[in-house]
């Protein structure tokens, strides 16, 4: 007889979150899960997931409890305290944050899980919104190697990469440089498209030619669109990714690592966020590059 699946509690239900633990559900994972509005837990139960009234309820029976939340402070908010996650999950349960935080929040909560028993990975992934949906994720994990071993089948409902890269907080770090070269990725992308245009140049015809060579990118490949047709609905929005950037300068700091295009980076998507436009997607840097553009 089959093993039935493990139980899981998967805490926030955003634009990443739902397709997640919707594809969970679709593999036959039981999913309970919880976030602050409430027409996204109307989403899971229309897909088979059950709502639950609060993080400690959605993880008192759960055999793996995932967060997947905008924050540091999100994180540690549904961590700690008497109605967190550590106090409520069953000891043993398998705690793995999902989330984009600072290498040393995973570190922390890695610690914090262990004393009350709890194993605990920082699994924090790449490819957006559409990766999500596709289940075409990269998963970068850090903690115990026996730890990713147990988890490792329901991050291949996820995600079609999924890698070990250490102990704990190494998966933060791989996200950290993840988020700096999606970054720079944009803005030479974008800045490519500003010169095509302003030089009369067929713009789709360029990019079919750019992406079929040494230039081509899962950046380019994902939001030609977006900078095509000025869309610049969010998938993963400048604030988020100006949040990321703050992870970066943190992290290079801590290792005694100068990043100058990095500091570059986090200038030009605070600028964007600075503008008006961190709800947008983080294509829009397109923007910033047309402002300063000559006439």
């Amino acid at each position: 007889m089959t093993a039935p699946l493990p139980r899981v509690a998967w805490i926030g239900l955003g634009v990443m979150g739902s397709p997640m633990a919707e594809n969970l559900l679709r593999a036959g994972y039981p999913v309970t899960g919880y976030t602050l509005e409430q027409h996204k837990l109307d989403r899971l139960s229309t897909h088979g997931g059950v709502p639950a009234g609060s993080a400690a309820e959605a993880a008192r029976h759960a055999d793996v409890v995932v967060t997947m939340l905008p924050a540091d402070a999100d994180v540690e908010s549904v961590a700690h305290g008497p109605a967190g996650i550590l106090a409520n999950a069953r000891p043993g349960a398998l705690l793995i944050d999902m989330s984009t935080v600072a290498p040393r929040t995973a570190t922390a909560l890695a610690a914090a899980g262990a004393g009350h028993g709890l194993r605990v990975l920082d699994a924090p992934v790449s490819g957006g919104e559409s990766g999500a949906v596709e289940g075409s994720l990269s998963v970068m994990a850090g903690g115990p190697p026996e730890v990713f071993a147990a988890a490792r089948p329901l991050f291949e409902v996820l995600g079609s990469t999924v890698v070990h890269c250490g102990p704990n907080g190494a998966g933060q770090t791989v996200k950290a440089a993840n988020q700096l070269i999606v970054a720079a990725g944009l803005q030479a992308c974008a800045e490519a498209v500003v010169l095509l245009e302003r030089s009369g140049v067929d713009l789709d015809a360029a990019l079919d030619v750019l992406n079929g060579g040494l230039a081509g990118s899962a950046v380019l490949t994902r939001k030609r669109h977006n900078f095509l047709g000025r869309d610049f609905t969010p998938g993963f929005r400048i604030d988020l990714h100006h949040k990321d950037m703050g992870i970066v300068t943190d992290a290079a700091r801590e290792a005694g690592v100068a990043l100058p295009l990095g500091a570059l980076m986090a200038r030009l998507v605070a600028e964007a966020r600075d503008r008006g436009d961190g709800g947008l997607d983080h294509s829009a840097l397109l923007r910033g590059v047309e402002r300063t553009a000559a006439p």
